[in-house]
C-alpha cells in the first residue's frame, strides 16, 4: 500500500517511475502515481480528490491550488522546451521550423490549451512568433488543431507517444510539443524531430505543489542532485 497518492502531469510519466524508485530508496515512502492532463488533474483536486502531492507541466496550476488553500507549498523542480515532430518525406531537408509551420499545406497539431499546459506553451509561442513575424503567430492560431490532452480528446493508445501516433495515423503532419520527447520520437520511422533555436524557445516551468504535509519530504526531494540528474537524462532541462 502506498504511503502518498501524487497526481502528475503525463509529460513526466516516461522518467517519475524512476525518480519515485530513487525517493523511495532515499526515504523508504511508497508512492503511487496517477497520469493525465495537468489542467484536468487540478480540477479533480479542486473537486476534492486526495493528492499528496501534484505535479503539474507548468506553475499556474500548482499556484491557483496555493491561492485557494488547498496547496501549502509549491515550487519549481524542472523545465522543459518545445520541438516540433514533421512527417519527414513531406519537408526538404533544409526546412527550418519557421518554413515548416509558415506552409499551409501541413496540418499542425498541438495539445488543448487550459486543459494541457503544452498546449497553453504552444499558444504562447504563437503570441511571441507573432511578435518577431507579424502575422504568421496569429495564422497558427487559427490553423492550430489541439487534438490531445482535452476532456473531450480521443484517448492515446497505450503505450504511444502522441506526436507518432497523431503522424502516423494521418490526423495532422506538424505537431507541437515537449522536447523531452525528442530523444524517443528520433527513433520513430517516417518521423523528424526539429528543435526550434534556443532564442525563440519556450521554457516550461515544472512545479510542484504540497496538498498533504505528509508530502513535503517528497517535495524536497525532487530538487535534489540524485532527482534533478534523472530529469536531465530523460530530456528535461534546468
Amino acid at each position: 500500500m502506498s504511503d502518498l497518492t501524487v497526481l502528475a502531469a503525463g509529460s513526466l510519466r516516461l522518467v517519475w517511475e524512476q525518480v519515485m524508485a530513487a525517493f523511495y530508496q532515499h526515504s523508504g515512502i511508497r508512492v503511487e502515481t496517477q497520469y493525465g492532463p495537468a489542467g484536468l488533474l487540478r480540477q479533480r483536486i479542486e473537486k476534492g480528490e486526495r493528492c499528496d502531492l501534484f505535479a503539474s507541466a507548468n506553475y499556474a496550476h500548482p499556484n491557483r491550488l496555493q491561492q485557494t488553500g488547498i496547496a501549502q507549498r509549491v515550487g519549481i523542480f524542472t523545465h522543459n522546451q518545445l520541438c516540433l515532430c514533421v512527417r519527414k518525406h513531406l519537408i526538404a531537408p533544409d526546412s527550418d521550423w519557421l518554413s515548416i509551420l509558415q506552409n499551409p499545406r501541413l496540418r499542425v497539431a498541438t495539445s488543448t490549451p487550459e486543459s494541457d499546459p503544452s498546449g497553453d506553451y504552444a499558444w504562447q509561442w504563437f503570441d511571441e512568433i507573432e511578435q518577431r513575424y507579424p502575422g504568421v503567430g496569429s495564422a497558427l492560431k487559427k490553423r492550430a488543431m489541439p487534438l490531445v490532452g482535452g476532456s473531450n480528446s480521443q484517448p492515446i493508445p497505450q503505450g504511444q507517444l502522441a506526436a507518432a501516433w497523431l503522424l502516423g495515423s494521418g490526423q495532422a503532419e506538424v505537431f507541437i510539443g515537449y522536447a523531452s520527447y525528442a530523444a524517443r520520437l528520433q527513433a520513430v520511422a517516417g518521423v523528424q524531430v526539429i528543435m526550434p533555436p534556443a532564442d525563440c524557445q519556450i521554457r516550461a516551468d515544472y512545479a510542484f505543489a504540497v496538498c498533504h504535509p505528509a508530502a513535503q519530504p517528497l517535495a524536497d526531494f525532487l530538487i535534489t542532485e540524485p532527482a534533478q540528474t534523472l530529469f536531465r537524462q530523460a530530456g528535461f532541462c534546468d
